[in-house]
């Protein structure tokens, strides 16, 4: 795959293990004849370690053979959590240690999911952009205090802390963003 075709949510071998590509930066020559560079931030989906590439504009890449697969959330135990393959019904588990703050985010009837599978293993889960959770605890709102664009902080089904308006009450329903862990709005 050229450089310049490269985007982010591409997947890519680099040293012998898939790169998921998370952000892209090009930068233009100044000089005549000087060539375009490719700056890449990706994530190692086997160890999640962070990694930088920078290409010029012909060089390329080899694509990872790498799968995406639609799953369902099943169970968890207290080192792992399972999920169903929905085509073929493969049972995967991923560490908790592995899913990282992911885990803030997977209820049973979460949708969307993708397993990614390198090399008939599954390295990771890969999350809907938004995700639909019910406040189980936070402080009541004051009447009067929704001119202000205060924010206060509400637990959620999973366990997961956010910073949300004051009016939000206890068991409604907010989205949240799974990138940056921020309230998006009420559900």
């Amino acid at each position: 795959m050229q450089a310049k075709e490269i985007k982010p949510g591409a997947v890519l071998n680099y040293q012998g293990a898939p790169i998921l590509i998370e952000s892209v930066n090009v930068q233009s020559p100044s000089a005549r004849g000087a060539a375009t560079i490719y700056k890449f931030r990706g994530r190692n989906l086997v160890t999640k370690q962070k990694t930088d590439i920078t290409l010029r504009s012909g060089e390329s890449m080899d694509q990872a053979d790498f799968g995406r697969r639609s799953v369902k959330f099943m169970y968890a135990d207290p080192t792992s959590m399972y999920f169903l393959d929905q085509t073929d019904y493969n049972e995967w588990a991923v560490s908790l240690e592995h899913l990282g703050d992911a885990r803030y985010y997977i209820t049973e009837d979460l949708e969307g999911m993708l397993a990614m599978i390198y090399n008939d293993e599954c390295v990771g889960i890969q999350l809907p952009t938004a995700v639909e959770l019910t406040v189980t605890e936070c402080e009541p709102g004051v009447r009067g205090n929704s001119a202000t664009g205060r924010n206060k902080p509400a637990t959620l089904q999973t366990g997961l802390v956010v910073q949300v308006p004051e009016y939000i009450s206890q068991g409604e329903r907010v989205k949240i963003d799974t990138r940056t862990g921020e309230f998006l709005s009420r559900a």
